[in-house]
């Protein structure tokens, strides 16, 4: 089969499915429309097979591949790799592109389809032709490690574990053993030169201080925004997921005891770091998550729409919904204690520094709706979902809390996988 019949292929196999599951909503002919433009969005407008067997998935309006982003934009396929070997293919090429890209660079978190230097813009750090962007974020190689675990768990294929994974499962516990003492071991900087605070890290590219947690330091969040404080909370709580995934790897499939020993002692103390810097006690709300520390006594409360974020922590599988503290913390973050979560006669919900002020992110919203304990919340958020498309029956970045016909980006892949998600969750 050649590459335009295995996107062919793709293609139909996604609107095949979109359709056996909106059948159910026909009289809601909105929600109908919406389900299927968001569930194909992935396949038909950010997909390519190559000819080495991998699969190159762009975030959309820009040629380039994040790794965050690609593990999250297919996340709503991998329930039918079963049934349809052609999503197997897709996410089995898109696995191995993301391991490619990692032994590449492991401090890039985006990367182009070939070595030609393409770039955001031109940095001052370490890069490569391969990078398009080099913003250090530790989200970025805990989510290919979550979609290599999701595919095994779903698919049990030995097959995807070559030495390529392995070395990668020892560069990522690497990487994180020497970020633990950033300031010490790491050389890693960047600078990005006339261009926004956010979008470049401070003291000659280094990052504010810090002081040893426990926790790995991250330069960026997952919003690709930089740092106040280098302990980003929910970015180590992937990474302790994460890690977790890798022990069973080593232990599993690997047989490989060093490799497990490593990433059960990295985990437990990351673990040890959140519970020690990463909890404070809010006068209003009780024990809460603080989203960054340096480990100096500063602490940054917020949250933000990009996930990893505080919100999405059980969707992550670090903590049970009804853990008391994240609780306690989702609390917070749906008020407007925190600073990006926004009130408007269209919606409320939770935004991000990223986007313009009182902008709210569906994928906000559509975390809030994943996490969400009682159906009539669920349900609420699907119809908030609904009403702020713009008319365009998709998910954008983020809308105006006041008029969701203003809002940035066109279409936006992420938001859309994590819609059809949202919706098949519902509807099960």
């Amino acid at each position: 089969m050649n590459l335009e019949e295995k996107k062919l292929k793709l293609n139909q196999a996604v609107e095949e499915i979109a359709e056996k599951i909106a059948v159910q909503f026909k009289d809601n002919k909105k929600l109908y429309q919406t389900f299927k433009n968001c569930f194909v969005s992935t396949a038909k407008t950010t997909t390519k097979f190559l000819d080495n067997g991998e699969a190159f998935v762009f975030t959309g309006d820009i040629a380039a591949m994040w790794l965050r982003d690609s593990s999250a934009q297919v996340v709503h396929y991998l329930p039918f790799m079963k049934d349809y070997e052609i999503i197997g293919d897709f996410v089995r090429g898109l696995i191995k592109r993301q391991m490619r890209c990692i032994l590449i660079d492991p401090y890039a978190n985006a990367f182009n389809e070939e070595a030609n230097g393409n770039c955001w813009d031109v940095d001052i750090t370490d890069s490569t032709p391969w990078d398009w962007e080099r913003k250090y974020e530790v989200d970025s190689l805990c989510y290919p490690v979550w979609l290599l675990h999701e595919y095994w768990s779903l698919l049990k294929d030995k097959s995807i574990f070559t030495d390529e994974v392995k070395q990668v499962c020892r560069l990522i516990i690497e990487q994180w053993k020497k970020e633990q003492n950033h300031d010490k071991d790491s050389a890693y900087s960047f600078i990005r030169l006339n261009c926004p605070e956010s979008d470049t890290l401070t003291r000659e590219g280094r990052g504010e201080p810090t002081g040893f947690t426990g926790m790995t330091w991250s330069g960026f969040r997952p919003s690709d925004d930089a740092c106040k404080y280098g302990y980003l909370i929910p970015s180590n709580m992937f990474a302790a997921v994460a890690l977790g995934y890798i022990e069973e790897f080593a232990s599993e499939i690997f047989k490989d005891s060093v490799l497990k020993e490593q990433a059960a002692g990295l985990r437990d103390e990351i673990q040890t770091g959140i519970r020690n810097y990463g909890i404070l006690h809010h006068e209003e709300f009780g024990d809460i998550y603080a989203y960054e520390t340096d480990g100096l006594g500063n602490y940054n409360l917020m949250d933000d729409a990009n996930v990893p974020s505080l919100l999405s922590l059980p969707w992550i599988k670090y903590t049970d919904v009804s853990d008391e503290i994240y609780q306690n913390t989702r609390r917070f973050i749906l008020s407007k204690k925190n600073p990006y979560y926004f009130e408007g006669t269209s919606a409320k919900g939770i935004g991000s520094p990223h986007t313009p002020d009182q902008y709210i992110w569906h994928i906000a919203l559509t975390m809030q709706g994943l996490t969400a304990e009682t159906k009539a919340e669920k349900e609420s958020i699907l119809e908030v979902l609904l009403n702020t498309d713009g008319g365009k029956q998709v998910m954008h970045e983020g809308f105006y809390c006041n008029n969701p016909e203003v809002f940035t980006r066109e279409w936006f892949a992420w938001a859309n996988s994590l819609f059809a998600l949202f919706v098949m969750e519902l509807n099960k």
